[in-house]
């Protein structure tokens, strides 16, 4: 495995770590600031979206747990995707929880500082009972 594999890898543990204690700032640190996300029934969003989501209060922040398993990873110079198969309980303060699985292609890009940060992500989870 080479380096920027292990970095790579790193930068989705670490986004699942941060999801799932609810700290958004971590989250935010990990993507780049003209990231794309692409999500089943929405127009395409970026940080700002991302971010308006993810900042309610913590009562009102849905309890996220799971697993995000990389099937591939193919670095190409200063980009590199993964395809990733996902499955999430999503617990919603109120209510019953929701599992939702699937898979995304993520884009990640190399910074000028030399960390990886995740610039586009395809998600293609959908509910399941």
């Amino acid at each position: 495995m080479t380096e920027d594999e292990r970095a790579i890898r790193q930068v989705v543990a670490t986004w699942m770590q941060a999801s799932q204690s609810g700290d958004t700032a971590t989250v935010l640190s990990l993507m780049t600031e003209d990231v794309v996300f692409m999500v089943p029934g929405q127009e395409p969003f970026g940080r700002e979206g991302f971010e308006a989501a993810a900042s309610q209060p913590s009562a009102a922040r849905p309890q996220i747990d799971g697993t995000n398993d990389i099937v591939e990873i193919q670095i190409l110079g200063s980009w590199a995707f993964t395809r990733n198969r996902i499955d999430l309980n999503i617990t919603p303060p109120t209510g019953e929880p929701v599992r939702r699985t699937g898979c995304t292609l993520t884009l990640f890009r190399r910074e000028a500082d030399g960390r990886w940060k995740l610039a586009r992500d395809a998600n293609l989870l959908m509910e399941k009972s």
